[in-house]
């Protein structure tokens, strides 16, 4: 359906403006007026490109700040709509803007909170619309907006942390292949110039790496597409589920950033559960909900077959040591909180030491793959250079002969 932006007053002459959704603008002043606002200006908003958006066009730290807002708003006593209002002035996203102007209006029509977040699936996932309505449900917004609020500012922190530690290696690693590249294909070709012309037989090592450069001149536009090809293949079967498991499974076994990605894994199922335990959410649907939001397939798996157990009379903790994703002692502490009915008590305090421990992998990460990139760049370009002054050095001898 089109979208009309209006503008009007209420009963009261407070002026109002919006964008609703609807198939005519007589269809929308009529449900305006059932609301006791005068329409005075409606417009029908027009498509173009510009309205096209990659993903939801809104930041994970821009819905942090927003839900943090939002809980200091509701804790001071200011009416939701209010709220809303305020924020959707002054959020400087444009699309987020609209989403919340729309959430708005949507509450001000008579809808609940958690049904007009629901409508911004790409914006606020299920685990945010959930304990949205957990906290209407159980008269305690404030206090489920103050602990979203915290919960996701330690995810972002979470996700900032891991992205750190690869985006330095990446860098270091992109230079040193630049580097090399650069020598391959511009410097050694001036040399291999010049051995030609003294037709002698030149060593070994040199002539592989000749052979090295000649191969990038020819070959260079097959491998950037290969490297593309490769890029957007990985791209593709990353988002069909029966392959992104196996790719998931790899990452968390892989030898270097595996251990990284695992203590990621445990901390945010440990903090996305707990939370909503917290919140008020029943054992089955808080799992469904951190099955949803794992960001790991295996993760998923795991958590579906612990539901399942659950369903049936058994424990939580049998299909989460057959991951072999969480450590025994998680495993120990879960079943502990399980029995004495504490689980998001204990659910928190390991997602609290697991972001200690990711801030400790992360540091052990970066120290460990600096000097490694750093000498294999080292030995590269030395070794280019040393084959590059072998002729010399011999016809230095034959001269000094």
């Amino acid at each position: 359906m089109p979208h009309f932006k209006y503008e009007g007053k209420t009963a009261s002459g407070a002026l109002v403006e919006g964008t609703l959704e609807a198939k005519s603008a007589e269809e929308l002043t009529a449900f305006l007026r059932r609301q006791r606002i005068a329409v005075t200006k409606i417009k029908k908003k027009p498509k173009g490109m510009g309205n096209i958006v990659i993903g939801s066009g809104v930041k994970n730290v821009e819905i942090s700040r927003f839900t943090r807002q939002f809980a200091v708003m509701i804790e001071a006593g200011l009416p939701l709509v209010q709220c809303l209002d305020i924020l959707a002035e002054q959020t400087p996203n444009k699309i987020f803007s609209k989403a919340i102007a729309k959430i708005r209006d949507s509450v001000s029509s008579g809808s609940t909170l958690a049904s007009a977040m629901g409508k911004h699936k790409k914006i606020f996932n299920e685990l945010y619309v959930n304990m949205v309505e957990a906290g209407e449900m159980g008269g305690a917004l404030e206090t489920i907006l103050k602990r979203l609020a915290d919960y996701r500012e330690k995810a972002d922190k979470l996700v900032r942390k891991v992205k750190g530690a690869m985006i330095y290696p990446i860098i270091i690693s992109v230079v040193a292949i630049g580097m090399t590249w650069a020598m391959l294909t511009f410097i050694v070709p001036v040399f291999a110039g010049m051995f030609s012309e003294l037709g002698a037989e030149l060593p070994k090592p040199t002539q592989v790496v000749l052979g090295i450069s000649a191969f990038l001149q020819k070959y260079l536009v097959h491998m950037l597409a290969g490297g593309v090809g490769f890029i957007v293949l990985f791209i593709i079967l990353n988002k069909k589920k029966t392959t992104k498991y196996y790719i998931d499974f790899v990452m968390l076994k892989s030898p270097i950033i595996g251990n990284l990605l695992r203590k990621q894994a445990v901390s945010r199922f440990c903090r996305t559960l707990g939370t909503l335990l917290q919140s008020g959410v029943n054992l089955i649907d808080a799992l469904n909900i951190t099955a949803k939001t794992a960001g790991n397939l295996v993760l998923t798996k795991a958590i579906r077959k612990a539901m399942i157990a659950i369903s049936e009379g058994e424990t939580i903790t049998s299909p989460l040591s057959e991951t072999k994703v969480f450590p025994p002692m998680v495993i120990q502490m879960i079943g502990v909180g399980e029995k004495t009915g504490n689980m998001d008590e204990m659910l928190s305090k390991i997602a609290d030491f697991y972001d200690e421990e990711v801030d400790a992998a992360v540091a052990a990460l970066t120290s460990m793959i600096e000097p490694i990139v750093i000498v294999v760049m080292g030995a590269v370009i030395g070794s280019i250079l040393i084959a590059m002054y072998l002729p010399m050095f011999d016809i230095i001898g034959q001269i000094s002969a």
